[in-house]
């Protein structure tokens, strides 16, 4: 079913080269994360992704397998303030640039997780700044426990980045602990 779904997103097919390099930081090729994201070949075989592109204004993430994109989601729910990177506890945004997927659990409050390394040195150093927290527990996820069905409306979480049930479920099969995940605004 989800692929049919899928099917005339990805109706395009073409290949796209590498995921961008950067060194530090999001950068904005949004014309061009649009072309690589309709341009997925639907049949391409993977076993797992190594590199997560999430793009915040286009609410889409695209996973790369040795170098090519292979699958797309979209639809993605932030924070409550969904634009602008995280700086503090409790500013409910969330974070921009490059991290890591540094462990999952599946006893989360919301159908599955997959932590995302925030706050890195940067972070803790700027929220020190200011003498405060930068935050922290930042998640891929799904939706709430007990919810009987579908997506919460809107932006909700306090800074992680919330999919569909059956998305999550995806994710933690085919991304592994210590996967890069570039956060984009």
């Amino acid at each position: 079913m989800q692929r049919l779904t899928l099917l005339p997103l990805l109706a395009l097919a073409a290949c796209a080269g590498p995921p961008p390099k950067v060194a530090e930081g999001p950068s904005a090729a949004r014309p061009e994360l649009e072309r690589k994201a309709a341009r997925i070949v639907p049949e391409r075989r993977f076993a797992h992704v190594d590199y997560l592109l999430v793009d915040k204004s286009e609410r889409l993430m695209i996973g790369y397998a040795a170098g090519q994109p292979v699958k797309v989601w979209r639809g993605l729910q932030f924070g409550d303030q969904p634009q602008g990177h995280k700086r503090f506890a409790g500013d409910e945004r969330t974070p921009e640039g490059r991290y890591y997927i540094e462990g999952r659990n599946p006893r989360s409050a919301y159908h599955l997780s997959l932590k995302i390394s925030y706050p890195n040195a940067a972070d803790r150093a700027y929220a020190a700044q200011y003498g405060r927290s930068p935050g922290g527990d930042i998640f891929l996820h799904g939706q709430p426990n007990g919810l009987p069905f579908g997506r919460l409306p809107g932006d909700w979480t306090d800074g992680c980045i919330a999919l569909a049930n059956d998305e999550i479920e995806e994710l933690w099969r085919i991304v592994p602990d210590g996967t890069v995940i570039e956060i984009r605004p």
